[in-house]
């Protein structure tokens, strides 16, 4: 018999919200209109995490959201947990959302969250892009990149720069400038000595009197991000811009990047960004609609890659 159009075939979609990032999952279930299911999750004293999910989801159509950000362990144990618990009750299909903070065990991670009852997963731009070849599951790479330079295309900045904050990040900040429609300029930082950092030591193309964004795929110290402006403020920058899609920004990020004089600090909801990291020159741009579009697409059979006209 022909399947039906819109006939699926696994059942309803069902959302399960690790601890991780419970504001994302809510505006990601707000954005499919399809409620968050309960679970109780217990951390007893010795550390350990009991998860008992309040219904049955046999034959159902599971995502479980959960961040990779601080405590990076505990949300990685739970997301594992919660994938077996949900697998052993029988979901017709799992899939894993993560904001990655990739360390060198990423195909140990791939490896258990895979052997965890995973059957495919979701994540938003890889520290580094072979990873998704650690995973024998299908899974969809997306990338902040379009909404980022969205909201800088709408600034319709005069005589803007856009500059890589080291050239690891080079074709990256190259997409950046053409979609900007502005050249490209590269920090080069060096190790001397016996120090094992990189330090920001000049700058590779023209940013006297110019606009510079600064562009990078994740801020943890700010250490990177600072010295990069302080660069280019000393080659003639006018006003600095930042952008990056993870906010890690451990406590000394914070003041570190209130210290730099940034014009504006753009990022996104990756990971959850507090009242207590949110400076008054901060833009948080939320992925619910991206990672909620996904989800739709991927439940119903339909391409992902037409959303990047791929």
């Amino acid at each position: 018999m022909a399947k039906a159009p819109g006939m699926h075939t696994y059942g309803d979609i069902k959302l399960y919200a690790g601890s991780g990032c419970r504001d994302l999952a809510q505006e990601i279930s707000q954005y499919l209109s399809v409620p968050l299911s309960g679970y109780d999750r217990v951390e007893f004293p010795n550390e350990n995490i009991f998860v008992r999910l309040h219904g049955s989801v046999r034959g159902q159509d599971v995502y479980l959201i959960q961040s990779m950000g601080p405590p990076v362990h505990r949300n990685l144990m739970e997301l594992l947990i919660m994938l077996d618990c949900l697998k052993r009750d029988s979901a017709g299909r799992i899939d894993k959302k993560d904001q990655p903070r990739v360390p060198i065990t990423a195909r140990l991670v791939a490896d258990m969250i895979e052997v965890a009852g995973a059957d495919r997963y979701i994540t938003i731009d890889l520290h580094a892009g072979q990873i998704q070849g650690f995973f024998s599951i299908p899974g969809d790479v997306l990338t902040a990149f379009h909404m980022l330079s969205d909201h800088f295309v709408s600034l319709e900045l005069d005589n803007a720069v856009v500059a890589s904050t080291d050239l690891g990040f080079a074709k990256k900040g190259r997409n950046f400038a053409a979609k900007l429609r502005v050249p490209l300029a590269f920090v080069e930082k060096r190790r001397t000595g016996d120090d094992p950092a990189a330090r920001a030591y000049t700058v590779i193309g023209d940013v006297k009197g110019k606009d510079v964004l600064l562009v990078d795929d994740e801020v943890l110290t700010a250490g990177s991000a600072s010295e990069a402006a302080g660069i280019v403020r000393e080659h003639g920058a006018r006003d600095i811009y930042l952008s990056f899609s993870h906010a890690f920004l451990v406590q000394e990020a914070v003041q570190r990047l209130a210290d730099t004089g940034f014009k504006e600090i753009v990022t996104t909801n990756t990971l959850p960004v507090g009242p207590e990291k949110r400076l008054p020159n901060m833009t948080v741009l939320s992925v619910a609609p991206l990672l909620g579009e996904v989800i739709l697409r991927a439940h119903e059979g339909r391409s992902v890659g037409e959303l990047f006209n791929e």
